[in-house]
């Protein structure tokens, strides 16, 4: 059965006006793509030709952030993801113009400018960008990303005034680690690091998986006939024994390269905080765990936490409406603290995620000037934010149970009220209408 034969001349008309409508509509859409990094662009250069003007010593960073802060609040979103958008926008646009154009055009799409930007991230010189622009731009019309990507890549080395260590050792600079959380209690770990060393810990990984593997069915039973389901050979993939390992070595294992004498590092150790229903936590329960306030976690994994911590925060909240009414710990501690940090569970800033543990207690009102320590004048910012509350012309009111009021730079008002929290609330079961 070949596929589409029996189609009318009608379906295929249809098939082609879709395909042709398709194409107009991803054209339009890098076309603003493009226009959104201008205004970005546009942005940073407000941001830092404020900061050029009043001479400020740190060239522009906090006005930067600020101007980010005001874009983000709008759009609902990180001011750090703005950020970054800005900076970005601003090396497309200034150092590939004529990439940027074609996007602009609907010539390429988005994917494709950033394809062929990236393959030429160490260009220096103006004009040679803009000579292997011109190449690449014709090659991009008519090919798919990850061929432009691996084309760029040959015909940029052709315009390379620097060494491969050169580059190499200025992209180092960019090494990192992230967490992304992807839900169903699972989360990914990111690294950017030297070619070298990662595939060598990939390598050391696998040699590991597969040397479990090994042992496992060496010990197992040989007169059992060979089955995938014996319950007495190690089950997991390669792929999950290498993930299984990495968080282990992670978790355990010493940093030898840098660690002090005294093992200073090596004694650190992992910590997260989990939000539990008393209910789950018994098994009557259906409401998930939640880890950092930002995502759920199985049940079995919150009681193996739970079982071995040496203390937990027992959070009062209403049964009706869910809301936070006291802190208190079966161990001494700071009371205060522990009622912000399970209020706010997050950096106060409108839409940003930094978990409370890793923020600063803020006055809103400030201390020096008689504001009390008390919990309606307190909240968690994150360094970025508590910088940004203090030096820029962000300014926070307190309207009472938890809720702030930001106002921007520009005048526009953003309300932050505390995350919900992670309970079970009931409802009240009303008596049937009479007929």
């Amino acid at each position: 059965m070949a596929a589409l034969v029996d189609a009318t001349v009608e379906q295929m008309a249809t098939l082609a006006e879709l395909t042709d409508m398709l194409v107009g509509l991803e054209r339009t859409i890098s076309s603003l793509q493009a226009a959104r990094d201008g205004v970005l662009a546009v942005g940073s250069r407000l941001a830092l030709q404020v900061a050029d003007e009043a001479e400020h010593p740190d060239f522009g960073d906090l006005t930067t952030r600020t101007v980010a802060a005001e874009m983000a609040a709008a759009l609902r979103v990180s001011d750090r993801t703005v950020q970054a958008r800005m900076s970005e926008a601003v090396w497309r646009v200034e150092r590939f113009p004529l990439v940027w154009a074609a996007q602009g055009a609907g010539r390429i799409s988005a994917a494709h400018a950033r394809a062929i930007c990236d393959a030429a991230e160490y260009l220096e010189d103006a004009a040679d960008r803009d000579a292997y622009s011109a190449e690449m731009v014709p090659f991009a019309e008519s090919e798919s990303p990850n061929r432009v990507s691996r084309h760029g890549r040959r015909v940029a080395e052709r315009f390379q005034s620097r060494s491969v260590d050169e580059r190499h050792k200025d992209a180092r600079e960019k090494r990192s680690v992230w967490v992304k959380d992807v839900g169903d209690g699972m989360s990914q770990l990111g690294l950017l690091g030297p070619a070298a060393l990662v595939h060598g810990a990939f390598e050391r990984l696998t040699q590991m998986a597969q040397g479990v593997q090994e042992q496992g069915e060496a010990q197992a039973p040989s007169h059992e006939p060979e089955s995938p389901e014996r319950e007495d050979v190690d089950q997991r993939t390669v792929a999950q024994l290498r993930a299984d390992l990495a968080l282990d070595l992670l978790l355990t294992g010493a940093p030898a390269g840098h660690d002090t004498p005294d093992g200073l590092l090596a004694a650190i150790c992992g910590s997260v905080s989990v939000t539990v229903p008393v209910t789950t936590l018994m098994g009557h329960g259906t409401t998930p765990a939640e880890l950092d306030g930002r995502t759920p976690i199985d049940a079995g994994t919150a009681k193996a936490l739970a079982g071995a911590a040496s203390g937990w925060d027992r959070i009062l909240t209403h049964p009706i409406t869910g809301a936070l009414l006291a802190v208190d710990r079966y161990r001494p501690g700071s009371d205060l603290k522990r009622h912000l940090r399970a209020r706010d569970q997050r950096c106060r800033f409108p839409a940003c995620g930094y978990a409370a543990r890793d923020c600063d207690i803020d006055h809103h009102h400030d201390a020096a000037r008689g504001g009390p320590t008390v919990a309606r004048n307190l909240g968690h910012l994150c360094r970025r934010h508590h910088v940004l509350k203090h030096h820029s012309p962000w300014v926070v009111e307190v309207l009472g149970d938890g809720a702030y009021a930001w106002t921007s730079p520009t005048g526009r008002v953003y309300v932050d009220r505390p995350q919900p929290q992670n309970t079970v609330t009931f409802v009240e079961e009303h008596a049937p209408a009479p007929f």
